[in-house]
């Protein structure tokens, strides 16, 4: 590995250990995507007619889908970083006539794939409000390592056990993530930050407001990143008209617009983008008071970003792993667009010799509000 980096790899079936030399020395590429649902990895070996990995660990169900799990741990600068802990979903291997030409690719996902598993559509939660149902279906992956953090939706909607009793439907993680997107929230299953150890994150999309080192482009040798491009979509904001019954009558439809601002990711820029577009949600009649709110809430909170950046840039000379859901700093691309960056999904390449980054930015609107970045 290069000087300043190094990459652990843990893996086995059940209980992940540090691999053997023959899968490290055969290990040629490594990519990781963090987005902001979920996240995944490939593993891509070279391998030799007389590999270990052909002769032995393959057959043996060393990388068998499901029942192995992998731990990434890259170190930069002295500070380990878990980059994934999931589980093998797929492997594939294309053999090859030219000697050490084979190759063995293993794909998977972050452990939250062992949640969409078993179909339990019709287990009861009698009672149960929303926040309640999550502690109980994330309760069963504790022996993973996997710890909750769940907020409870704004405001509560408590079934009347005599009225409405909630069935679940779907997979766990397919009824957590409706319950996700009926409140306006986000889940998902966040590494770290030791090894074997996982974040179940169920509430608002929050972004961690410390700003990392600033993104430099067109700076001659102060530049890190090898390149970045900048798109204004004008057709993202808008307002959304939330129709509802008037509650003496039971009638009269009455819309509340709800504006494109999200009250937990505050404005970066000094010009916002302006909403172009007019949306209705037609749907909403048959909300309960409760329900309602929590779906107005939601819109607010994932209010669209006109404004999105997307570039590459070189670990090593970045200095440090750039992380996903948190703020960045661009310098360097001109008055309308230098300033701090939300940072939506990042996607390590990991080679020989080589650790890039590929990364996707957005925010709101046009000139920073902040006079200058952390360098």
């Amino acid at each position: 590995m290069l000087q300043g980096l190094h990459l652990s790899l843990l893996i086995g079936p059940g209980v992940p250990v540090p691999a053997p030399a023959a899968v490290v020395d055969a290990l040629s590429s490594v990519q990781v995507t963090s987005g902001k649902d979920s996240s995944g990895f490939q593993l891509t070996f070279s391998l030799s007619k007389q590999s270990p990995l052909l002769t032995t660990l393959l057959p043996a169900g060393y990388f068998d889908p499901v029942t192995t799990r992998v731990i990434l741990v890259a170190t930069v600068a002295g500070v380990p970083q878990v980059l994934m802990d999931g589980v093998v979903t797929r492997q594939e291997l294309n053999p090859s006539s030219d000697p050490g030409q084979s190759t063995l690719t293993v794909t998977g996902e972050d452990l939250s794939a062992l949640m969409d598993l078993i179909d339990l559509t019709g287990f009861p939660f009698p009672g149960m409000p929303e926040i309640a149902r999550v502690y109980l279906i994330l309760a069963r992956y504790a022996a993973l390592g996997i710890v909750p953090i769940a907020i409870p939706p704004i405001p509560p909607d408590i079934p009347i056990p005599t009225n409405d009793n909630p069935v679940q439907w779907g997979t766990d993680r397919s009824y957590i993530r409706y319950l996700a997107s009926q409140a306006g929230y986000v889940f998902y299953v966040e590494p770290g930050p030791l090894p074997g150890q996982s974040i179940a994150y169920f509430g608002p999309d929050l972004r961690i407001p410390v700003p990392q080192p600033a993104l430099s482009i067109n700076m001659d040798a102060a530049s890190n990143v090898e390149s970045l491009s900048f798109s204004y979509d004008g057709l993202q904001k808008k307002i959304v008209l939330y129709n509802i019954l008037d509650p003496a009558t039971g009638k009269v439809v009455i819309p509340i617009p709800v504006p494109n601002v999200s009250v937990l990711r505050p404005s970066l820029t000094a010009r916002p983008a302006l909403p172009l577009r007019l949306e209705q949600v037609d749907d909403a009649a048959k909300d309960n008071p409760a329900k309602a709110a929590q779906r107005i809430l939601g819109i607010v909170f994932n209010a669209a970003s006109a404004i999105t950046a997307s570039g590459t840039l070189d670990v090593l000379r970045y200095g440090r792993v750039l992380r996903s859901r948190m703020l960045v700093g661009v310098r360097g691309a001109g008055l309308a667009y230098d300033g701090l960056y939300y940072v939506d999904s990042v996607t390590h390449s990991i080679k020989r010799g080589e650790y890039k980054q590929n990364f996707q930015l957005s925010r709101d609107g046009l000139i920073s509000l902040t006079p200058k970045v952390p360098v």
